[in-house]
């Protein structure tokens, strides 16, 4: 499977603070993996880094065979990164309609669309951004990162705080992405739906990959869940 987004030996973190060491990672064409782990290990840092939001000490960010890790942000996203940050950061002084249309990119990804996968947001196409609940936040946040159409998405924790019935709405949305041929790189707490929707798994702890396999060879290893997940 070709890779379309690569870490080789990264090491980022805040300032002179190290967070990841010697992360490798890579994310084939189409591929769903999903990052998991207890909370601190530097999951939400991973996704920042390849995003360019931390201070990146060593190694290299590819996306599709050219470097990122020099790369401003701004000019990340316009390469083909979509992200869903675990704040969702909708703009609040802004509608709905007004949200979607700033990330708008051409592509595949319309407005037509995103609406067949959240039908409750073009109800709200009028209301403000901080007039939604958080499941809609949560539904306009990933609507969002699809209209820049990306080749790559990036979801930092997108079924936190919300309802059983909401993240079973986030999976199902997940798992429809994934038939579309959609690459995502997945962190997430949610144990079930994170090894659900995934081709791949990595385990972090400590800002390092400790644990990589497939979602069934995680689920049967007793040792590994109950060191590193408290399962």
């Amino acid at each position: 499977m070709a890779s379309v987004l690569e870490l080789r030996h990264v090491t980022a973190g805040y300032g002179e603070t190290v967070v990841l060491e010697d992360i490798d990672l890579t994310l084939g064409r189409g591929e769903h993996v999903s990052v998991i782990g207890r909370n601190g290990v530097g999951k939400t840092t991973l996704l920042a880094t390849v995003m360019g939001h931390t201070t990146l000490h060593r190694g290299e960010v590819m996306l599709g065979g050219a470097r990122l890790d020099r790369v401003p942000v701004f000019r990340r996203a316009r390469s083909g990164l979509g992200f869903v940050p675990q704040e969702r950061e909708i703009f609040p002084s802004l509608s709905v309609r007004e949200n979607l249309e700033v990330a708008a990119r051409p592509g595949p990804w319309t407005p037509e669309r995103v609406f067949e996968l959240f039908p409750n947001l073009k109800a709200r196409l009028s209301n403000m951004g901080d007039q939604l609940s958080g499941g809609e936040q949560q539904m306009l946040s990933i609507a969002r990162a699809l209209l820049t159409n990306p080749s790559v998405l990036l979801m930092d924790e997108p079924t936190e705080g919300l309802a059983p019935l909401l993240v079973r709405e986030v999976g199902r949305v997940i798992e429809s992405l994934k038939a579309e041929g959609l690459s995502i790189l997945l962190v997430e707490q949610n144990l079930p739906m994170a090894l659900r929707v995934a081709d791949h798994v990595h385990v972090l702890s400590r800002g390092r990959v400790v644990y990589s396999s497939s979602p069934d060879a995680l689920w049967q290893n007793e040792e590994i869940k109950s060191r590193y997940l408290g399962l």
